[in-house]
């Protein structure tokens, strides 16, 4: 038992390397061009021990690309259960920051070699998508019942344009500035100061 779980172990350490190497040359280099065997040296693995891991470089990409976005939605929906709605969007704004400081090779990926995924985890990932932009939408329109649906996506989509944009446009060199102005920024996108503001004088 316990040299099985030593095995085990091992097979999650060597996967684990496997995803992060991924990440780092899918990112740096996109996806065509990076080959199996890159991905073995990268991750310091022999050839054949990638295939025991993942059938296919589309099966690790696959791995990637709804890995995050199910964190995502898990930690926008625990986010979202906040004692207001305020301070829920609070929580979502600087979780959603925090990715993207954290993660931008991640959003690299996903905006260059999206279209590389096979037909179902694309859908995969899309639905994942969705629901955690729903899970803003509803919070958004607690704060101002007057907006539609089709409005708080539209400002919701933008922040998220705003804040993955982090790995083309932000310094990484003063991490609390930079994340202290884009959560600024977003606050000032969804347009709910006024809200906030009234909530505060009851």
């Amino acid at each position: 038992m316990k040299e099985l779980t030593q095995r085990s172990r091992m097979k999650a350490v060597r996967r684990s390397q496997l995803v992060r190497a991924a990440s780092r040359l899918f990112a740096e280099r996109g996806f065509r061009a990076v080959s199996m065997e890159d991905l073995a040296a990268e991750a310091g693995v022999s050839g054949p021990a990638v295939y025991r891991h993942f059938a296919s470089k589309e099966a690790l990409l696959a791995d990637l690309l709804i890995d995050v976005s199910q964190q995502l939605l898990d930690g926008g929906s625990q986010r979202a259960s906040a004692a207001s709605p305020f301070e829920s969007l609070r929580l979502l704004i600087a979780f959603h920051t925090e990715f993207a400081l954290r993660d931008s090779e991640l959003i690299r990926i996903q905006d260059h070699d999206f279209a590389n995924l096979a037909l179902d985890d694309a859908r995969a990932v899309s639905r994942l998508q969705r629901a955690y932009l729903e899970v803003w939408v509803d919070v958004l329109r607690q704060i101002d019942a007057t907006l539609t649906e089709s409005a708080a996506r539209t400002k919701i989509q933008a922040v998220f344009g705003l804040l993955n944009s982090t790995p083309h446009s932000a310094s990484h060199r003063d991490i609390e500035t930079t994340r202290s102005i884009l959560e600024t920024m977003a606050l000032d996108a969804l347009g709910v100061q006024p809200f906030v503001e009234n909530y505060s004088d009851r």
